[in-house]
């Protein structure tokens, strides 16, 4: 089993809070790291709510259901039973020890008011991603959030990763099973994952009718993945109408499908575009849904592009989501189209940009989409890197740096 890197702030939650909530995508392996945690001391009931009969029997007398079971309790798939929520709430305001539950959910239920105010103060929600480099590399951690905003941190000295294991990663993508599949195979896993996705969760959590038009919808969504969501230039290609659209665009984002990276904006400097950009949660999808397989990502730069921004994009975020301090993941864009990829923001307002590269060498030129950005931030501005797929760390004066895409696997 590969070692998570949400191990240990799953076992840090679980000390000192009634409730915590283990949320993530179908296939990211909650239900096996929840299991796991008994190997670390951890030992706990567990009950899941894909039996049929242990769900009819929460949906019938959620207070009875949650009665049943001693401390701790591990309760598989929660959100198919959302009032189990409320008699949750009402065993931990009579007792609250910490640990006494962990749940799981494939949806995000903290997006139901209802849920998010029941449980207020009393539950802390841990998301799990598909698995990232470093969890492959078999180095979990944050280190790299944390090595944008420290400018004193010691970095390795050569961290390059082969560009044809590279695109093997990105096509492969970070769900467990689908990692470990041929290519064929995993083309029909994901065929089969989305299916269920859709059949089950989506329509599960609201009545849509024309569930066929939300793969289209994931395609349009990668192939416009390096800019800003365009909602307008959405719907017209699609047909969808922007009410509908903006459901879909909720619905995919409650079932993590979807991860949406808000713009940066302070009150000095330029005006800057707001809208948001839209990652495909996993590039081994990305890649799936624009049909693109290792050999065309060798010889279509434009191709490999797409996915690569999709691919360190989220891997800055799962890196950002195990970070002790918080870290924000958002993109940089002015109304005159100067960008920046992505840019990683701390607590007190420090700001590191990321551009992503393809290509084995960096130039002066690639340094000046940081020029903006670093002149609206000032002192906030920790340093610009551009990832790029060399094997050295190679400095382009103060505050600036090129980076091997290797160093997402934690050095």
């Amino acid at each position: 089993m590969i070692e998570r890197a949400l191990t240990v702030p799953l076992l840090e939650a679980l000390a000192d809070t009634p409730v915590t909530m283990l949320a993530g995508a179908r296939q990211t392996g909650k239900s096996t790291l929840a299991i796991s945690l008994a190997e670390h001391g951890h030992s706990a009931e567990y009950v899941t709510l894909d039996d049929p009969t242990e769900l009819a029997a929460a949906r019938s007398d959620p207070s009875g259901f949650v009665a049943r079971f001693g401390d701790p309790v591990i309760i598989d798939e929660v959100q198919r039973a959302p009032g189990l929520f409320l008699s949750i709430k009402a065993a931990v305001d009579q007792d609250r020890r910490p640990g006494r539950f962990l749940l799981t959910g494939s949806t995000n239920a903290l997006l139901i008011p209802a849920v998010a105010e029941a449980l207020a103060g009393r539950m802390e929600v841990l998301t799990l991603w598909p698995l990232s480099l470093a969890e492959l590399e078999g180095r979990p951690g944050a280190r790299f959030v944390e090595w944008l905003l420290a400018p004193e941190a010691e970095l390795p000295g050569e961290v390059g990763i082969d560009r044809s294991d590279l695109v093997a990663r990105v096509v492969a993508g970070g769900f467990p099973e689908a990692v470990e599949r041929a290519t064929a195979r995993r083309t029909r896993w994901f065929v089969s994952y989305l299916t269920t996705i859709l059949e089950r969760d989506v329509r599960g959590l609201a009545d849509i009718e024309r569930l066929e038009q939300l793969p289209a919808l994931l395609t349009a969504i990668a192939l416009r993945a390096r800019g800003p969501l365009n909602k307008s230039a959405l719907s017209q290609d699609l047909g969808i109408p922007n009410s509908s659209l903006d459901r879909y665009l909720a619905l995919l984002e409650r079932v993590f499908l979807l991860r949406r990276l808000p713009a940066w904006h302070g009150r000095l400097g330029p005006r800057l575009v707001k809208s948001p950009k839209l990652l495909l949660a996993d590039s081994g999808l990305l890649c799936h849904q624009l049909q693109l397989d290792a050999d065309r990502l060798e010889a279509d730069p434009a191709a490999f592009g797409i996915a690569l921004e999709g691919y360190v994009g989220m891997e800055l975020v799962k890196s950002a989501a195990l970070s002790a301090a918080e870290r924000r993941v958002l993109h940089y864009r002015t109304a005159k189209g100067a960008e920046v990829d992505f840019v990683v923001e701390s607590a007190a307002g420090d700001i590191a940009g990321v551009e992503v590269k393809a290509a084995q060498t960096v130039s002066a030129d690639d340094f000046k989409r940081f020029d903006r950005l670093q002149e609206a931030l000032g002192d906030r501005f920790a340093r610009g890197i551009v990832l790029y797929g060399g094997d050295r760390v190679v400095p382009f004066g103060e505050r600036r740096a090129a980076w091997p895409i290797g160093l997402l696997a934690g050095g």
